[in-house]
């Protein structure tokens, strides 16, 4: 098996000798990430539901794959544990599985809204008690970093998921404080529009307007979701305990191009002109 490539921007060895474990590691972001920690030295286990997806991924990348429902609280207390069992230690928890579908909030059923809530909160809530209590807690040290999403400010035909992740980066505030005595840092990550293969199973109308939305006016690449995952696991990672951390090409700030096109004036934004300050100030 071919080693990894070595990253392009963290030392070599950055996380030798560290074992993360990836939910959601299959595809996308996940895999993504996953990569980028190997890159870094680290031994890497990915986690999902699907074990045909896991396998290929696996054997792509290098690392070892474990197929488990984080829904289940007794599955997770077994990802962890074979973690544990086939390496001996965990030092790291990237939180990337979650969920949603494409409807406006008045679509919305409760057996969708339940559907939602039980991935994306009770899955992480689930994965994090797991990691923490079996693993972080009794070496003294740790990091987890869960997943939630960007912008803030609301999400159409996105209402359900965007509640599930508000909850998600509250509990991981107080996560944060509770077991920073521990030696274990809490930290989320929000992410915006990003170039993957799931984008593309939402409405053409809705993905191929992404990029306009965005003020950086491009989608994000998964390799740069891979080195702020891959910084998080590093020492550094523990100064941001208890932080959302946001990374959505100012998408959360403003939506659409900045300058709008309608605020320019020949090719710039004009400017308020101002009498000069009297002797007063």
């Amino acid at each position: 098996m071919a080693e990894p490539a070595a990253s392009e921007i963290f030392a070599q060895g950055a996380l030798s000798g560290q074992v993360a474990l990836v939910t959601g590691g299959g595809t996308n972001l996940g895999k993504a990430a996953a990569a980028e920690l190997l890159r870094c030295g680290a031994r890497v286990v990915i986690a999902g539901r699907r074990q045909e997806i896991l396998r290929e991924t696996a054997g792509e990348l290098g690392c070892d794959w474990v197929a488990a429902d984080i829904r289940e609280s007794e599955e997770s207390e077994r990802l962890v544990a074979q973690t544990l069992a086939r390496h001996g230690r965990l030092d790291f928890l990237l939180n990337n599985a979650g969920g949603q579908y494409f409807v406006p909030a008045e679509g919305i059923t409760e057996k969708g809204w339940h559907a939602v809530q039980r991935l994306n909160v009770g899955g992480t809530y689930g994965m994090c008690e797991a990691a923490h209590r079996l693993a972080m807690q009794p070496a003294g040290a740790g990091s987890i970093v869960n997943v939630t999403v960007s912008p803030h400010h609301g999400m159409p035909a996105m209402a359900h998921t965007g509640a599930a992740r508000a909850a998600v980066e509250a509990l991981t505030r107080e996560l944060a404080v509770r077991w920073q005595a521990d030696g274990i840092a809490v930290s989320a990550v929000a992410i915006g529009r990003f170039a993957t293969e799931s984008l593309r199973k939402y409405p053409a109308e809705l993905w191929q307007r992404a990029a306009e939305s965005v003020p950086l006016q491009r989608l994000g690449e998964m390799r740069e979701y891979g080195w702020l995952v891959a910084l998080l696991a590093t020492p550094a990672g523990h100064a941001f305990c208890g932080s959302v951390i946001t990374l959505d090409g100012a998408l959360d700030n403003w939506n659409g191009p900045w300058p709008p096109r309608d605020l320019m004036r020949d090719g710039e934004v004009p400017t308020e002109s101002r009498q000069p300050a009297g002797p007063g100030g």
